[in-house]
């Protein structure tokens, strides 16, 4: 692994020199030795710069991890309570796609590098990894890019984690809802094929969605993991196609996602309902439906007429030069400003900070932002893609909410 602490390796990144060294609360240093020798603040983090988990990283995570840092430090820095202002210096690991990487980078940031917070990783398993290391060290634990529906148990587990994606059955249900509302419409049938990475994220989302299921009166006629490494889905497609579903679920990371939009497209394979997991709500899904995307479904979503959601969107193609995903981008945004906003609050005192989080209200590009359990619940569920946009269509009921357009279209 390598340690990145960059003066001006890129436009984006405007660090100075580090020379304090973050207290560690565990360890007994006081906030007031920190503020009176710093120079900076350190932000760590460990995300996959290479490996599977890379492609979902480099657009989730930390592209908005740099935009922050670059709009911070182009202010002149955070403002501490004591009046004073300090820039923010980053030390960043890759870890490699790697649960025991991760779970090294994020010891050795807090126990070698001694940064004064560290950022999460990509990916509900990776987070799932560092969260018993962050409680430890007492690092407010700010999961943005993580679905599970047991964040209530991990938040009395660890009280310094933060959940911003909501559960697995909040999504299954928001899904089933929609099947449901599809079925008795007679547009169609009651079968569903449905496919889940052996991951959490997948293990995550699978648990919820047969019960949602099942409940909502609809068949599971094909229900079938696959690894992460697997890359080749005709089989499956084949497989799930022979049982006559009109509703094919996927819950899948950006590499199979991907794979499965071309080889579905390929077979000609095209239900009623094809939803997607993580990366169908990327803006570079448009280039690799090859344009045809029109239907598919997905976690998240966007009301395209929100003036906060449309202002972050500009501000990150204009920074990054590319444009964010529709999902978890501007979760992972909001939960930094929310960082930002505490520790200008409280200073740098992370069992301060972390209270403040857990109780404060922010202003976000969200809007008026405040956590409920340490989770942020009010999000999009279900978005699907409609003109050229992922549209959020789930909670239906909730103000900016599309209409979901079924049947999709056949890729031709």
């Amino acid at each position: 692994m390598k340690t990145k602490r960059t003066a001006v390796t890129r436009a984006l990144w405007r660090f100075t020199s580090a020379i304090g060294v973050a207290a560690i609360a565990a360890f007994g240093v006081t906030e007031s030795h920190a503020a009176d020798d710093k120079t900076s603040i350190t932000i760590g983090y460990a995300v996959s710069k290479s490996g599977p988990n890379a492609g979902g990283a480099d657009m989730t995570v930390t592209p908005n991890y740099e935009l922050w840092v670059n709009e911070v430090n182009e202010a002149g820095g955070i403002k501490l309570p004591d009046g004073s202002q300090l820039p923010i210096e980053v030390v960043e690991y890759d870890d490699r796609s790697s649960a025991e990487e991760v779970v090294r980078a994020v010891e050795r940031l807090a126990t070698q590098d001694e940064v004064d917070f560290i950022l999460p990783p990509w990916g509900t398993g990776f987070n799932l990894a560092v969260a018993p290391l962050m409680a430890k060290f007492g690092y407010p634990h700010l999961a943005g890019a993580a679905v599970t529906d047991k964040a209530p148990e991990f938040v009395e587990r660890w009280d310094t984690s933060f959940w911003f994606m909501g559960g697995g059955g909040d999504y299954t249900s928001a899904l089933a809802d929609i099947l449901v509302q599809a079925r008795d419409a007679g547009t169609i049938n009651n079968k569903v094929a449905m496919i889940s990475v052996a991951d959490g994220f997948g293990i995550d989302l699978v648990n919820a969605a047969r019960p949602d299921l099942e409940a909502a009166g609809m068949e599971i006629a094909y229900d079938k993991a696959f690894p992460p490494q697997t890359s080749d889905f005709a089989t499956i497609l084949n497989e799930a196609e022979a049982t006559g579903a009109d509703s094919f679920i996927a819950f899948s990371y950006p590499p199979h996602t991907f794979a499965l939009t071309k080889q579905a497209q390929v077979a000609n394979y095209s239900p009623p309902v094809f939803y997607l997991g993580v990366g169908a709500g990327f803006p570079v899904y448009s280039d690799i439906s090859s344009g045809k995307m029109e239907g598919v479904m997905s976690l998240g979503g966007i009301d395209p007429n929100n003036e906060l959601n449309a202002a972050y969107r500009a501000k990150h193609q204009e920074v990054i030069g590319r444009a964010p995903d529709y999902w978890g981008s501007v979760l992972i945004y909001a939960s930094l400003q929310m960082l930002q906003q505490a520790i200008e609050r409280v200073g740098l005192d992370r069992a301060a900070v972390t209270e403040e989080l857990s109780t404060g209200t922010f202003e976000t590009v969200l809007g008026t932002t405040k956590l409920e359990d340490n989770q942020l619940r009010d999000i999009w569920w279900t978005g699907q893609w409609q003109d050229g946009t992922f549209v959020a269509v789930a909670p239906g009921d909730r103000a900016g909410a599309g209409s979901v357009v079924l049947p999709k279209p056949g890729w031709q």
